[in-house]
């Protein structure tokens, strides 16, 4: 490999020849271990769109000269084409508030503004990471901007039409039971009956997708112009505003400059809301993929109410097994943004006087439970909500089976009478109907029309 030498304060540096990145850069990547993980193609993108922001920005403030202005936008614009992606390798567990992540994108953009200036990389009295690319910026301002760039396209653009898919998957599988009834189960015991379509109805989210929006529109809050302590200090005082709204026309959203700037840059708490809000997405769909997996058991030895669709072999060693898949992938998923969010909840509290400096883990995690919900979700309304299929001769069984029905009796026979139909049902393996007429405690008549099951699922939540 051919090699350039670079100078920083620190002294020389060798770098890779092939490569836009300099010489901090090249000392992260020899410093800091990196295991394969890297920041989300969606946040250096943000990183981008910001430097591109900031480069216009500085161009109508008169502070940079328009022929290395309109360089760094060229590049900066390849970059977010979704051009040398493959310059940005640096794991998100580094120099505190991301200040090598934040010259990463200053040395990749100027080395290529270089470039289409006629120099050779490295040449940075062309365009200078710091001088120019930089202008009017600091890490502390931008790596959080980024976060809250990337972090609420990625949200409207990918996890809210996934949940709104997931929601329409659902209601169109409840509206398909409604003529369903079954047993009910509390404490994974027999209870009182519903429908089916009535238990579906617990798994709809347009509760979770309305705190989401609103929780996201926090995000659209920048402190990007408050440089280094939110003071602004080097950036000119029209530039924050001027570069929002840059990004604003890049991006289609209406993201503006915070009105608490300094509070802003000293705290992380938008992003724990956010990353709270997707934990408790996340808890409502373990509940969902264990109740699926629950009423899809067996099918011989469980309970066997719903089938789901048969998409692979379950087994190694057991020929035929099929197992609920796309629960148990959506399981992991889940507790991954749960271990997420603890990674965020600390890295949030860990913040020190002007600055919290765990934004790089903050920003990897935040992305990570984004993405991981968004093609999680989809792939789950796709593969297993909408193949969904109802066992009604085994739910009928089931039902008639059920000695918790007794409950509509309970009025009429009283508390402790109806138990002791609940207990000789079970202990002769007899139904309510057989035993209560057996004790002549109601006529066939009395019971067949109290125990009516239209009537007893009536509700007012849902029809």
């Amino acid at each position: 490999m051919k090699y350039r030498i670079e100078k920083d304060s620190l002294g020389n540096v060798k770098v890779p020849i092939e490569f836009y990145w300099g010489t901090q850069t090249q000392r992260a990547i020899e410093n800091y271990p990196n295991v394969g993980l890297r920041f989300q193609k969606r946040f250096v993108i943000a990183q981008a769109i910001i430097k591109k922001a900031a480069a216009v920005a500085n161009m109508k403030t008169r502070r940079l000269e328009k022929i290395i202005g309109n360089a760094i936008v060229k590049a900066a614009s390849e970059i977010i084409d979704g051009n040398h992606l493959e310059q940005f390798i640096l794991p998100p567990h580094q120099s505190g508030a991301g200040v090598s992540q934040n010259m990463n994108m200053n040395e990749v953009i100027a080395n290529r503004a270089i470039e289409t200036l006629g120099g050779k990389k490295g040449d940075y009295k062309l365009v200078h990471p710091n001088d120019h690319v930089n202008m009017s910026q600091s890490t502390n301002d931008t790596i959080h901007t980024a976060i809250h760039v990337a972090a609420y396209t990625t949200l409207q653009e990918l996890l809210i039409p996934s949940l709104e898919k997931y929601q329409k998957e659902m209601e169109k599988k409840a509206n398909q039971f409604k003529h369903i009834i079954k047993s009910g189960r509390t404490h994974l015991q027999d209870a009182v009956p519903l429908t089916l379509a009535q238990e579906f109805s617990g798994y709809f989210i347009l509760n979770r997708i309305e705190t989401l929006r609103n929780v996201s529109r926090h995000l659209l809050d920048l402190p990007l112009g408050g440089t280094a302590v939110g003071t602004g200090i080097n950036a000119h005082p029209k530039y924050g505003k001027i570069a929002i709204g840059e990004i604003n026309k890049m991006t289609g959203f209406k993201f503006k400059q915070t009105r608490h700037m300094f509070a802003s840059m000293q705290n992380l708490n938008v992003e724990l809301e956010v990353s709270g809000a997707l934990k408790t997405i996340a808890s409502n769909f373990i509940k969902i993929s264990n109740d699926l997996r629950l009423l899809s058991s067996g099918p011989v030895t469980g309970l066997w109410e719903i089938t789901l669709p048969p998409l692979q072999p379950g087994s190694s060693i057991m020929p035929g097994k099929i197992n609920p898949v796309m629960p148990e992938m959506m399981q992991m998923i889940c507790y991954q943004v749960i271990g997420n969010d603890a990674t965020i909840t600390h890295a949030t509290s860990e913040g020190e006087l002007e600055l919290n400096v765990m934004m790089p883990v903050v920003a990897y995690n935040l992305l990570n439970s984004i993405e991981l919900l968004a093609a999680g979700i989809s792939a789950f309304a796709e593969k297993c909500v909408k193949g969904i299929k109802a066992n009604e001769k085994r739910i009928k069984e089931l039902l008639e089976k059920n000695p918790i029905i007794i409950t509509a009796l309970t009025p009429y026979i009283g508390y402790n009478k109806a138990a002791e139909v609940v207990k000789r049902a079970y202990k002769e393996n007899k139904t309510i109907e057989e035993v209560v007429l057996e004790m002549k405690l109601l006529d066939k008549k009395q019971v067949g029309k109290i125990m009516d099951f239209k009537k007893l699922v009536k509700s007012s939540a849902i029809k």
